[in-house]
């Protein structure tokens, strides 16, 4: 599993990268980094919603309540244009922090 600061930390970019690729809902995003992780990070109800809030307070993301069939009313998340901004920023980030870990990881003790 992977530490809950590690994954409260990565949550924005998570979101964003998921709803970049199409519309979905709560339940949907939960199981889609269920899947994307292969089980090593889980999120619960109450740690994903206040998340979404969020992000849709800072006009990252936008929702809109859609009925499909028979089902009862969803709340969908799409990504919008500022988000999709965001999300080139964040990449960028986790990229340089990755190539920082990957250099003092990688790198070969002297030997005295």
């Amino acid at each position: 599993m992977i530490s809950k600061n590690l994954t409260a930390a990565s949550t924005k970019p998570i979101i964003l990268g998921i709803l970049k690729q199409g519309n979905s809902y709560g339940y949907l995003i939960i199981k889609k980094i269920k899947e994307i992780s292969e089980g090593k990070m889980e999120y619960s109800d109450g740690m994903l919603y206040p998340v979404l809030h969020r992000l849709e307070k800072e006009g990252l993301i936008k929702s809109n309540w859609s009925m499909e069939d028979d089902t009862r009313p969803r709340k969908y998340y799409e990504i919008t244009e500022t988000g999709k901004q965001s999300l080139v920023e964040e990449k960028q980030q986790w990229q340089q922090v990755n190539a920082v870990l990957d250099q003092l990881w990688n790198v070969k003790q002297s030997t005295n």
